[in-house]
């Protein structure tokens, strides 16, 4: 596994427990998000390099702040 997937692995666990904190399914998130299901199952599957505008909307669909969400990070 090489740097970029290691990143997107933890950014996939970083979204999976916020939106686990919250009580949110995955549908849920992304109807909040207002993201497609599937984009944010690949998501938290590690699977996709994100936009800014995509993580803005995740932030916002888990009502958390950018800074929270890679806090998150170790």
């Amino acid at each position: 596994m090489d740097n970029k997937d290691i990143i997107l692995q933890q950014f996939a666990n970083a979204v999976l427990v916020s939106a686990k904190q919250r009580n949110l399914s995955l549908r849920k998130l992304a109807a909040a998000s207002g993201l497609e299901y599937s984009q944010v199952q690949r998501i938290t599957k590690g699977k996709v390099n994100l936009a800014l505008t995509t993580i803005i909307s995740l932030c916002e669909g888990l009502e958390i702040s950018p800074s929270e969400l890679f806090s998150q990070f170790k």
